[in-house]
């Protein structure tokens, strides 16, 4: 009755009903109710209290189920909604790789120990901490408590949040973090490689020696962690993230999955070229690759490693991959992608999810309906042109999305 009551209430507020603090009023009985599992957790009563003292909601977040509101859904994040060329610009790559290589000879020490201990290349971490932060220049705009309450109590992933609620606070109680530092994206991570707190007790580090992990100040151990974290999801030492290649002009964009994977000599018999003339030697081309084509048949083509997947884990866009794993590259060469980006338009984020339901009704495309056109979906894509006998590309477009919507 307790939970039905704490629901009700608050279904009354939002819609406009009561007067605005009972909306607050039962957040606070959901925030209170949450003090077992803190407890169980390590979290004193007295940090408990102070952090949760007067705390409310943040309604504006995004990815909220608010009754009586539409869902308004996770944010149309770059990684998912531009195109390449827009995404990855050569001016930010340039700026970041310049000051990567400063910080290359900086951290030098930790970062060559880094290497050692977890195999993952120096350039590959700064990369991701450039990526996430700017170097730690851009402060995340949330508090972190505050963010991963609101989501445990009205976000799309309630218990996912509920615990790394509780682990925050586990984590102030630790003194890892002043309050006023933990801060946050939209979403939950903080730090400056941008970490869950569950990641936090998965995969952080005190690369310092001072005694607690803190990826919030410390860049030793913001970047061990953020290698200790690859390495747990796969990360392969001595391997490439992903080479780019010269497609051959009959190639099939519709292998580009991660389920097709070849030896890459096999690619190339096919008729891949690495670009400038790049000679990969016997245990390279002896590497299991993936065809990654982010703009179909247009821009340029990668051979994708099994690390390129893992790094995909850190943030699950292509688009981020190859920002990163690019950037990495640029710290130690000053060459851009061999192949420039084509001119191409990405279709909106409600396009592709209708692209994504025609697919999937007509049994092509078995994936999330997320709006995001990635290698599945571009693949699905250039099965069904294949089916329809137009050209096959794919790359989503408003040509083909009209055809699609047709074939019912």
């Amino acid at each position: 009755m307790r939970r039905v009551a704490l629901i009700a209430a608050a279904f009354a507020v939002l819609c406009g009903a009561p007067p605005a603090q009972a909306a607050d009023a039962a957040f606070t009985q959901f925030i209170a109710s949450l003090w077992p599992e803190a407890q169980a957790a390590g979290v004193s009563r007295a940090t408990f209290d102070r952090e949760t003292r007067n705390l409310e909601p943040d309604y504006k977040l995004p990815d909220l189920i608010l009754p009586g509101r539409p869902p308004t859904g996770a944010p149309a994040q770059a990684e998912f909604v531009e195109v390449p060329a827009n995404y990855i610009k050569e001016g930010a790559i340039a700026r970041l790789a310049s000051e990567g290589q400063k910080l290359l000879q900086q951290y030098r020490p930790s970062l060559n120990l880094i290497e050692r201990r977890f195999g993952v290349p120096a350039p590959v971490v700064l990369a991701i901490w450039g990526r996430e932060t700017d170097y730690g220049r851009y402060r995340l705009p949330y508090d972190e408590i505050r963010v991963l309450a609101t989501q445990a109590y009205v976000g799309r992933r309630k218990d996912t949040y509920r615990n790394e609620f509780i682990l925050a606070l586990k984590i102030l109680a630790e003194g890892a973090v002043s309050r006023k530092d933990m801060t946050a994206s939209w979403a939950g991570a903080t730090g400056l490689t941008q970490f869950l707190p569950s990641e936090y007790y998965s995969h952080g580090v005190d690369f310092d020696g001072n005694g607690h992990i803190d990826i919030w100040h410390s860049v030793p151990d913001a970047l061990a962690s953020a290698a200790k974290q690859l390495v747990d999801k796969g990360w392969q030492s001595g391997v490439r993230w992903a080479y780019e290649v010269k497609a051959p002009a009959n190639v099939d964009c519709t292998q580009g999955v991660p389920e097709v994977t070849k030896p890459i000599r096999e690619w190339l018999r096919e008729g891949f070229v690495p670009v400038r003339g790049q000679k990969l030697s016997a245990a390279e081309q002896a590497e299991p690759a993936s065809l990654l084509q982010p703009e179909g048949i247009y821009g340029p083509a990668f051979l994708a490693t099994p690390n390129y997947f893992v790094i995909k884990q850190y943030n699950f866009s292509d688009l981020y991959v190859l920002y990163v794993g690019h950037l990495a590259d640029r710290m130690t060469s000053p060459l851009p992608f061999a192949t420039p980006w084509s001119a191409s338009t990405q279709l909106r984020t409600a396009d592709v999810e209708a692209m994504q339901r025609g697919l999937t009704r007509i049994g092509l495309y078995k994936d999330k309906i997320d709006g995001k056109a990635g290698m599945l979906t571009r693949a699905a894509l250039g099965a069904y042109q294949k089916a329809a006998g137009l050209k096959v590309d794919c790359w989503p477009s408003q040509a083909v999305l009209r055809a699609i919507n047709a074939a019912r």
